[in-house]
């Protein structure tokens, strides 16, 4: 063969080469798609396909201490389907030929919505896009629609928060923004239970045509529901307290008033109401200062009702009994120079500790503080509770305003001893009252109970803290001088039939918010029965404009709502006679 023959067989061999190293890369390159890149691709591509939709948790639900309902939501799901996507359904059943299309999807829906089937099957079908199936459909028939999984159906939630008792409790209570969030009281305080966990819908989408694939990719996590709030609040005591406080506030033409009731020994609080309380279900009709909580929120000078921390100090500290004679003036001068008088001109008399309690004896107060230093009286005022929040879960709760001794003038030092240079707000003053009911141990008051899951697990609130305020001694004593206050003192009008009460009154001047303090409080608190205390019930009104003192207007109102509680929790009528100590010493 020449060499000019060889040469065009050179260059095929040549071309033949490179060909067959292309198509060597291309095979290579083939095999490390579909054999190693091959998954991931395929994942990446079905993951552009996928597409998730979040599924709402129902919220929980807030009842009572017998599960009466005082907040729930209605939920409901409008129907929706589009129309173009109809066509491209197929219904293949176990058995029998499949079906397509909306003859397909008007068999499956109809029975489910309630519908004729050829009217419905005439709805599905169109161009006209999305269209509405159904409205307001409870939540278990939305799951069935659901499950059939006809691509283009969906559906829109609706949620409304719902409070079934109008303002009952509606101060505690709080209500939801319209997006269904707490917003105010233990909506707001408990959200992180009440909320739930949304759950999430997938389904795979054809590339290009945004319709479902009816045998793609399909799966769903249900929503997990809120929890249901277990609170301590009775319902109907809850209501009538309300009743009676509003009576009241209007009555007397006061700012405003509350009035609590805490069972004695756990710290539960069956009623906790204010004036004017806020209807949950349209809280723009209440003003802002009105949506809260003022039995937390607001605080207010304590006036005589803070005599008992005086006096239960000092006979803890051994420095007086409830016999102890004192001479008790009208006026009363200081070592450095302040004068403080008794509510009502008097002859100086000579009373007991007990008799300076129930006729509500300022100067005969002070006589008893004085035998105090001014840090153990700090201490014990601390110790009941007073100046630090309760923690009872409500929002804008104030601690109070008590100020250490360093801090008082030459006058504080004195007002302090009968209710007055320092400031609670109505939980705390109570606190006072079921603490001496309870053998002297403060507990921490509350209003939940515990939580209960969807399945109905229930999860208990931790056991509340416990402080030793006072010896039982001690409270046993001041719990039999109370009796006096009620019987023939001060607080007579809170006496109910049949039953020991043990109280104490208070009424306190006010800032009158122009300069001076010509305004008052009126209170008070008690625990009945008083042999065997099971409920402490306090009561403020807030500047009223007539009646002005704390046995004239507060005490009524203790009458009333401890009445009903007895009533409602089935408490027997007292049956051991009252030993009150004497008011005057007896003669030698």
């Amino acid at each position: 063969m020449s060499a000019r023959a060889a040469r065009p067989e050179r260059r095929y061999s040549v071309v033949l080469v490179v060909v067959l190293a292309v198509l060597s890369v291309y095979v290579v390159r083939l095999a490390y798609v579909q054999g190693i890149q091959g998954p991931a691709l395929a994942r990446e591509a079905l993951a552009q396909r996928l597409h998730s939709t979040e599924i709402d948790a129902t919220r929980g639900e807030i009842v009572d201490s017998s599960g009466v309902v005082l907040a729930t939501s209605a939920v409901s799901f409008d129907i929706i389907v589009d129309q173009r996507q109809i066509p491209d359904y197929v219904d293949a059943p176990e058995e029998g030929e499949p079906s397509f299309g909306a003859v397909a999807a008007a068999r499956r829906l109809a029975p489910i919505l309630g519908e004729n089937v050829n009217e419905l099957g005439a709805r599905l079908v169109g161009e006209n896009g999305y269209v509405r199936l159904a409205r307001g459909v409870s939540p278990e028939i939305w799951q069935q629609v659901r499950e059939l999984r006809i691509n283009g159906v969906t559906a829109e939630r609706k949620s409304q928060r719902i409070y079934p008792n109008g303002n009952t409790a509606g101060n505690i209570l709080g209500f939801v923004n319209t997006d269904g969030v707490g917003i105010a009281g233990l909506e707001l305080t408990l959200e992180s239970h009440l909320q739930g966990e949304p759950g999430e819908q997938t389904v795979e989408i054809g590339n290009g045509s945004g319709q479902v694939i009816p045998t793609g990719e399909q799966f769903t996590r249900d929503a997990v529901p809120g929890q249901t709030v277990h609170l301590t609040i009775n319902r109907d005591l809850q209501w009538t307290a309300q009743k009676v406080i509003d009576d009241a506030v209007d009555r007397y033409g006061a700012a405003w008033g509350a009035v609590m009731v805490e069972e004695v020994g756990t710290g539960r609080i069956l009623a906790l109401a204010d004036s004017d309380a806020v209807d949950p279900n349209d809280p723009t009709a209440s003003p802002d200062d009105a949506r809260g909580s003022r039995a937390v929120q607001n605080v207010y000078e304590p006036g005589s009702t803070g005599k008992v921390a005086t006096i239960a100090s000092a006979i803890e500290e051994g420095l007086v009994t409830p016999t102890t004679p004192f001479e008790v003036p009208y006026l009363y001068r200081t070592e450095n120079g302040q004068v403080f008088k008794d509510h009502t001109p008097h002859e100086t008399e000579l009373l007991t500790t007990t008799g300076i309690l129930a006729d509500s004896s300022n100067t005969g107060t002070i006589q008893i503080g004085q035998l105090l230093t001014d840090q153990a009286r700090y201490e014990y005022l601390r110790r009941f509770g007073w100046g630090a929040q309760t923690n009872l879960g409500l929002p804008g709760e104030s601690a109070g305003i008590v100020h250490p001794p360093e801090a008082w003038d030459g006058r504080m030092r004195y007002t302090t001893m009968f209710g007055q240079g320092l400031a609670v707000n109505l939980v705390q003053n109570t606190g006072v009252l079921a603490t001496l009911g309870n053998a002297g141990v403060h507990v921490t008051p509350r209003l939940v109970d515990g939580f209960s899951d969807a399945d109905g697990t229930f999860h208990a609130v931790a056991d509340p803290d416990l402080t030793q305020v006072v010896s039982a001694e001690t409270s046993a004593e001041m719990i039999r001088m109370m009796e006096s206050v009620v019987d023939d003192g001060t607080g007579k009008r809170a006496a109910i039939n049949g039953y020991r009460v043990a109280g104490k009154t208070g009424t306190a001047q006010t800032a009158d918010g122009g300069g001076g303090i010509s305004a008052t409080t009126a209170s008070f608190v008690g625990v009945v029965p008083a042999e065997a205390p099971r409920i402490a019930v306090g009561v403020v009104i807030y500047k009223p404009t007539s009646g002005f003192f704390g046995g004239t207007i507060a005490a009524p109102v203790f009458h009333d709502v401890a009445s009903f509680a007895l009533e409602t929790l089935g408490v027997a009528p007292s049956t051991v006679p009252a030993e009150p100590y004497p008011l005057t010493p007896e003669a030698p």
